[in-house]
């Protein structure tokens, strides 16, 4: 079943001078399955963030809509949006976005307290997360007692714990040691596999390999996809670093 679908979305950007329009989208189409791992990449200025802080309804489209869940997004009131947020969409950021101030369950209650969800409630949906995690002895430390990896997995906790439609994840690992990295990384294998679906843009081939498909942005547009299908893990990274090279120097359509 499809749960998100993008249509011909545009955006520019107009200086605060008025006198230059910046075209960060241009025509950009796609849509995610149900249970579905989709990396979206490609360099700098490519429009990728501008992208996900559309879909995330952080930024309004000049053209285009995104329905998901059978909502188009870009119908709802200014008023109704963080409710649709926190109700629909779980967030994964590099830097984490945790307060010092909280206690891991605390940050990760928080979502659930904005929605003034009973505490009973909370904690019944806490326990099994924070097992699969790998952070049930972590919950009453701060973010500041903890480590990159550890904090990430409470992050990902919080995104978690309102049952969203769909994660999307804003360069996970680019705050993470390697041997973080790739304990995140399978995680989120493990996650996807128990049917959350997932949307994460990245630099990082590595962790583009765990998707089931890499979309590549380029000018404001999809430029091209590579499908994982039944390639392994080491095929998928070297048809990536592949497409990144072609992006790079300019060449035509990937094969």
């Amino acid at each position: 079943m499809t749960l998100l679908e993008v249509k011909n979305l545009q955006k520019i950007y107009t200086t605060k001078s008025g006198a230059n329009n910046v075209e960060a989208l241009k025509d950009v189409s796609f849509s995610v399955e149900e249970g579905e791992y989709v990396a979206i990449m490609g360099e700098s200025g490519s429009g990728k963030t501008t992208l996900l802080n559309i879909l995330a309804s952080l930024d309004k489209p000049t053209k285009g809509e995104i329905i998901l869940g059978g909502k188009k997004t870009t119908d709802i009131k200014e008023k109704d949006l963080a409710a649709f947020r926190r109700e629909n969409l779980g967030f994964v950021f590099q830097d984490f976005n945790l307060l010092d101030t909280f206690t891991l369950k605390d940050n990760i209650f928080l979502p659930l307290v904005l929605s003034s969800k009973p505490y009973s409630e909370m904690q019944t949906r806490i326990e099994p997360l924070a097992k699969q995690l790998g952070i049930e002895e972590l919950l009453d430390k701060y973010p500041f007692e903890v480590s990159g990896g550890q904090k990430q997995r409470a992050a990902v906790a919080r995104a978690l714990i309102t049952n969203p439609h769909i994660i999307l994840l804003d360069e996970p690992t680019g705050a993470l040691d390697s041997k973080a990295s790739d304990s995140l990384l399978n995680l989120f294998n493990k996650i996807n596999e128990d049917g959350q679906t997932i949307l994460m843009v990245t630099h990082s081939t590595k962790a583009a390999s765990h998707a089931k498909r890499v979309l590549f942005i380029k000018d404001g547009v999809v430029f091209h996809q590579i499908y994982r299908g039944d390639k392994t893990r080491d095929q998928m990274y070297q048809q990536i670093t592949d497409a990144l090279t072609t992006l790079a120097t300019g060449g035509g359509n990937v094969e």
